[in-house]
């Protein structure tokens, strides 16, 4: 998972098709939690890039996108947002493998 370190390349990443950004933080216990299955998770969906932004690092992207909470998941497709899965609860591998079908659904 690429990390986007600015804002510029942020705006680059989204305009791809089929892009999902992680919104986390290194001080977030859990997005540490979810860590071990993002491997997994993007070897069954190479169909799309996926991309991890620091949420300190881009607060402005995280204000913008309304992305208060963290662990948080935005599908992208064409610098457009098609799916969310914003919150501040802890996510499960179950959880982000739906959002993902459902982000599928909505391409």
């Amino acid at each position: 998972m690429e990390a986007l370190l600015t804002a510029g390349d942020f705006e680059k990443a989204i305009q791809g098709e089929k892009v999902i950004v992680l919104f986390s933080a290194d001080w977030c216990p859990d997005c540490r939690v979810i860590e071990p299955v993002l491997p997994g998770i993007e070897e069954k969906y190479r169909d799309f890039t996926f991309y991890h932004a620091d949420r300190d690092e881009l607060l402005e992207k995280c204000q913008e996108y309304d992305v208060y909470g963290i662990p948080s998941f935005i599908g992208f497709h064409r610098g457009k947002e098609v799916h969310r899965f914003v919150d501040k609860k802890r996510k499960t591998e179950e959880q982000i493998i739906e959002f993902i079908k459902d982000t599928i659904e909505k391409l």
